[in-house]
């Protein structure tokens, strides 16, 4: 693995010169960085030396969400390598436009959710007849489908959205694509509802607070900041998704996946029931043509950071270093999994050696 100590000379050069290639925006980056070719790698020695460490824009998410302190924190970590100069954090409308911002070359890195990364890399859904040419970095913490209504809407289950005001996220968030999965896997169609408000997390609970909505989706990590302060203003419930609505999300879609937000637990909402839901996994995206050594970096640093003791961000503490290339939607890039194998025939040499 390339890293501070082991790179000098002529080799940090030869990396960086490939760095560059490999997360480049323009055409003629892209296409360097597109194979195994040497094309734009083998070039004198003195143009290598002029090469500079690469520079990332980092999409995430809205500010008041998960995404966006993701972002700040591993900032500094992936600055911290020598393969890295600098790492714009910028906030998103998330998911679909992060990846839409990686295919234009906008972004280098962003997190997103399995479920708009799968429509994405199919040439489905939102990205109908466009797929988009993107890996896995790394897989994160569950997105957990959080449907939650006043009391006073009289609304327990999905059916009860029937004639009601709810918020389903923003346009082309990950949010709004959850919302409307679960809508159509309860058969009901936007147009069954009163009005559909396509707020983000903080303009939702506004609107919940003075009465202008009656339910809204916030498909976000648990505890979700902005759930926590409605509920220190308004009585709430929350509406589990089960039954037969489960049953065929978790036919349909590879992504989703059972999920119960426990009852008694403080970290948790400290609700007096458990709720049964659903839950889609984050996941670290990259454009495919990302350097492998660069790639394998960020993968590193990201599999340390999570290990130490400097984890500060909620989320990310519900990551499982061991489980970074289990189970995701996409491929996960070959720089990348490259440093996971080390990781596994690390670990099945200590366990021989037992």
């Amino acid at each position: 693995m390339a890293n501070k100590t082991g790179l000098t000379g002529w080799a940090v050069a030869g990396v960086l010169a490939v760095a560059l290639a490999g997360c480049g925006s323009g055409d003629d980056d892209k296409s360097a960085a597109g194979g195994s070719s040497t094309e734009g790698t083998a070039d004198t020695a003195s143009a290598d030396q002029q090469v500079k460490p690469v520079n990332l824009i980092f999409g995430t998410g809205g500010t008041s969400g998960s995404y966006y302190p993701i972002g700040g924190a591993l900032k500094t970590v992936f600055e911290a390598s020598d393969l890295v100069d600098n790492v714009q954090v910028v906030s998103t409308g998330a998911s679909v436009q992060n990846i839409n911002n990686i295919t234009d070359g906008l972004n280098q890195i962003a997190i997103v959710m399995s479920d708009v990364a799968y429509d994405a890399m199919k040439g489905t859904g939102q990205f109908d007849g466009q797929p988009a040419d993107i890996k896995a970095l790394a897989g994160l913490y569950p997105n957990v489908v959080q449907l939650v209504a006043t009391r006073d809407s009289g609304i327990e289950t999905i059916a009860d959205l029937t004639g009601k005001r709810v918020g389903v996220g923003k346009v082309g968030s990950g949010v709004e694509q959850s919302a409307q999965k679960v809508l159509e896997a309860a058969s009901i169609k936007e147009s069954d509802l009163a009005r559909v408000s396509h707020t983000g997390y903080a303009d939702s609970v506004t609107e919940m607070s003075n009465g202008n909505l009656d339910a809204a989706f916030f498909t976000s990590g648990v505890p979700n900041s902005s759930i926590t302060g409605l509920m220190q203003s308004s009585d709430i419930v929350f509406v589990p998704v089960t039954g037969d609505v489960a049953d065929r999300l978790l036919e349909k879609y590879p992504y989703y996946q059972q999920y119960t937000i426990p009852a008694n637990a403080p970290e948790r909402y400290n609700l007096g029931e458990q709720v049964d839901t659903v839950a889609i996994r984050n996941m670290l995206i990259v454009p495919a043509d990302m350097n492998d050594k660069v790639a394998g970096e960020l993968a590193h640093r990201f599999h340390d950071y999570l290990g130490s003791d400097k984890v500060s961000v909620g989320a990310l503490k519900q990551v499982d270093p061991a489980e970074l290339d289990a189970n995701l939607v996409l491929p996960v890039h070959p720089g990348a999994q490259a440093y996971y194998d080390t990781l596994k025939e690390s670990s099945d040499q200590d366990d021989a050696a037992q």
